[in-house]
């Protein structure tokens, strides 16, 4: 037999089923429910003006393209913000993340410092930036309070 017949061969036995071991099958977890919480991430948060920390099991910050997170709320004097962090699969899966923010924010401005973008969502300031496969950031500061807050945010990811 030439080495093209048996190589043809063994694709054929193989897609077919012929060779295939029920013992080395690959078994996958059954899909986690899309009401499980996310796991608590309350350790990256500051917890000076902390009013609530919540986890979002779907949908961050009501947003149809986040996936589930962490939430704190924040009230600094009279001013009230939120923060907000999710851990996706790796870098790229945020990064894609970024650009579905720079599509909602009203005015989006690319923060090259950060690698993010700051605007208005809703009627509110939104920063947002990420760090290796988390995506994170600010709601409700204006920008400049916004920057210094994001940045000590990311110095504990």
């Amino acid at each position: 037999m030439t080495s093209r017949f048996c190589l043809a061969l063994a694709v054929l036995l193989f897609s077919s089923g012929a060779c295939s071991n029920p013992a080395l099958e690959v078994k996958t977890a059954p899909p986690a429910d899309a009401t499980d919480p996310p796991p608590d991430q309350s350790q990256h948060f500051p917890q000076t003006g902390l009013i609530k920390m919540e986890r979002v099991p779907d949908h961050l910050l009501d947003k149809k393209f986040m996936p589930g997170g962490n939430l704190a709320s924040y009230k600094r004097g009279k001013l009230e913000y939120q923060q907000f962090l999710g851990k996706m699969a790796d870098a790229d899966h945020a990064a894609f993340l970024l650009l579905d923010w720079n599509k909602e924010l009203k005015g989006s401005k690319y923060l090259a410092h950060m690698g993010g973008y700051a605007g208005m969502d809703g009627g509110r300031p939104l920063y947002v930036f990420t760090k290796g496969a988390w995506i994170a950031g600010v709601a409700g500061l204006p920008q400049d309070q916004a920057d210094i807050v994001a940045r000590q945010f990311a110095a504990r990811l």
